[in-house]
């Protein structure tokens, strides 16, 4: 806002002077907002939080005059106003306005007294209001600049918030509600109602996140004990038992045909292979990898014998399991080719690679039980 065009408000002498107290010390405030955008950030970066948003904001004059023009008598000094400066985290989750508190709690000083927790309005219409409001003060010990010393004396106001419930607050803003403007019962009727909504999937965001969590971490606990059987197939179970490295023993003794390298490689594409196959479970991958582990290393040993590749690709050992898969399931070319159009997609490269990895299989002896 350019402060050029402020309206002039004619204040009292002790309201005068704290507004020109303001215009004389507005860069220590904006000296202020700075280091504290910079000291929260980098806290928020080394916990591992990710952020919506960071606001900050010193008042305008304009704002300021108008606040003690409203609040005539209430202030006696520049340094009993808390909200001149102040910034505002939007956070994805509920919980994490928890953690940001805790981490705003251990790096400032907080004035515990004129801190509010909004949350704690209970009515269906304060949902956009429901943030959390500290009252701040920087410590020396964690920030102090010699040509601004009163900087540690300033209070200032830290809001932290949700996105869905900052999202609320400015729509709230734009249709005058609460704005001391008289709307029709209705509409007031439909935007508390639309409050409730937006305060349960603030909720259930983070219910459904931290039930997602928990399940993770089941799974890592299962495949970690090995019970594959009872992990269903999915992104997050095939990613934790890929960290296990199953295929490598095969690998190994199919690079060792030729002397090889094994070039690694990423093998998550391979979930897509084991969904057309009708695999439910890690169980089925473990069953397969049991089954068909010396076929499949037959099958590459009869294409490698004739070569001198040194560099194998790490996704060798699972394609070959996957042709001895299809083939022992009586499928020949055809369903070989629809494999490998699973795993690569449409290609015509994928029935002349069918028919070499049946061609080659053919005289094996699993072909031939």
């Amino acid at each position: 806002m350019n402060q050029d065009n402020a309206k002039p408000v004619h204040l009292p002498l002790r309201e005068s002077t704290i507004l020109e107290e303001f215009r004389n010390t507005r860069p220590v405030y904006e000296k202020l907002l700075h280091a504290v955008r910079r000291l929260l950030i980098e806290e928020i970066r080394e916990n591992g939080i990710y952020i919506n948003a960071f606001e900050g904001r010193v008042k305008t004059e304009e704002s300021l005059a108008g606040k003690l023009e409203r609040k005539m008598g209430k202030y006696v000094s520049l340094l009993d106003l808390t909200d001149i400066m102040g910034v505002r985290i939007i956070a994805f989750y509920s919980d994490e306005v928890d953690k940001i508190a805790a981490l705003v709690g251990r790096i400032f000083e907080i004035d515990w007294d004129n801190s509010i927790d909004k949350r704690k309005m209970l009515d269906i219409d304060r949902f956009g209001y429901s943030s959390l409001h500290y009252i701040c003060r920087i410590p020396k010990e964690l920030y102090f600049d010699p040509e601004y010393p009163q900087l540690n004396e300033i209070r200032f106001e830290v809001q932290m918030r949700t996105a869905l419930q900052h999202v609320w607050s400015v729509l709230n803003h734009d249709t005058g509600y609460k704005s001391g403007l008289e709307i029709p019962k209705e509409y007031l009727r439909n935007l508390n109602r639309l409050a409730g909504m937006l305060e349960l999937a603030d909720e259930q965001f983070c219910v459904i996140r931290t039930g997602i969590n928990n399940y993770r971490r089941s799974v890592q606990a299962l495949v970690r004990s090995g019970c594959f059987e009872e992990v269903a197939l999915d992104g997050d179970s095939f990613a934790n038992y890929l960290e296990a490295r199953p295929f490598d023993s095969l690998n190994k003794r199919i690079a060792a045909i030729n002397q090889a390298e094994i070039h690694e490689t990423s093998l998550t594409r391979f979930l897509k292979v084991f969904a057309f196959f009708g695999f439910k479970t890690l169980g089925d991958i473990e069953k397969m990898l049991k089954d068909d582990s010396e076929d499949a290393y037959q099958l590459a040993a009869f294409q490698l014998a004739n070569t001198d590749l040194d560099i194998i690709n790490s996704s060798l050992a699972v394609v070959s399991l996957c042709a001895v898969h299809v083939l022992k399931q009586g499928g020949g070319v055809l369903e070989l080719s629809r494999f490998l159009e699973a795993l690569n997609g449409v290609s015509i490269n994928n029935k002349q690679r069918a028919e070499s990895l049946y061609h080659a299989a053919r005289n094996l002896p699993f072909m031939n039980k």
